[in-house]
């Protein structure tokens, strides 16, 4: 480590003139004026994501659709006149989720987060853009069979169906959810 050069005169003076209003501290100690964070509770967050992830799981049986089946579905005690409703597409869209090109793991994902948006803006019908699966070759349409197995099972869905040819025909969903 080398030393400084030693100071000359002029420095010191110079010092001493800028320095000649400033006072000693009485003590050593730095005062924080903001608070520190609050804990946080990693594992109660660990456990939600676990229940958000377990919600929406693939292992429940749902029946695999086709190209261009129609997909419908709706709680015990959902009115009939509301449920034709929803499938003449007669339903104000408050919001719209488009999974196209989402892998299954981000769609999932995609819809959770879509759900609680619609639950804090108390959103009463959405549309859910799924594709008609023409891209999956063999595989069928993978989007459309997950989002059929996944609404279900979320509590704030009352009912879907298929959306009308002008809104995306049976490559999009009507979802009608539970008032907050």
């Amino acid at each position: 480590m080398s030393k400084s050069p030693p100071a000359n005169e002029d420095d010191k003076s110079l010092f001493r003139q800028l320095m000649h209003d400033v006072e000693r501290l009485k003590h050593n100690r730095v005062t924080h004026r903001t608070r520190k964070p609050g804990p946080v509770a990693r594992q109660r967050l660990a456990d939600e994501q676990q229940v958000l992830a377990d919600m929406m799981s693939d292992n429940i049986e749902a029946r695999e659709v086709e190209y261009g089946e129609y997909l419908l579905f709706k709680r015990d005690g959902v009115q009939h006149k509301l449920m034709k409703k929803l499938r003449q597409g007669r339903y104000r869209i408050d919001a719209e989720l488009d999974l196209h090109g989402l892998t299954v793991s981000q769609a999932r994902q995609a819809l959770v987060r879509f759900l609680h948006e619609c639950r804090d803006h108390n959103s009463r019908a959405v549309r859910i853009i799924h594709g008609k699966g023409l891209g999956s070759a063999h595989r069928g349409p993978v989007l459309k069979n997950s989002i059929n197995k996944w609404l279900p099972q979320r509590h704030e869905v009352l009912a879907f169906c298929s959306a009308t040819p002008a809104d995306g025909g049976t490559g999009a969903v009507y979802v009608l959810l539970r008032k907050s």
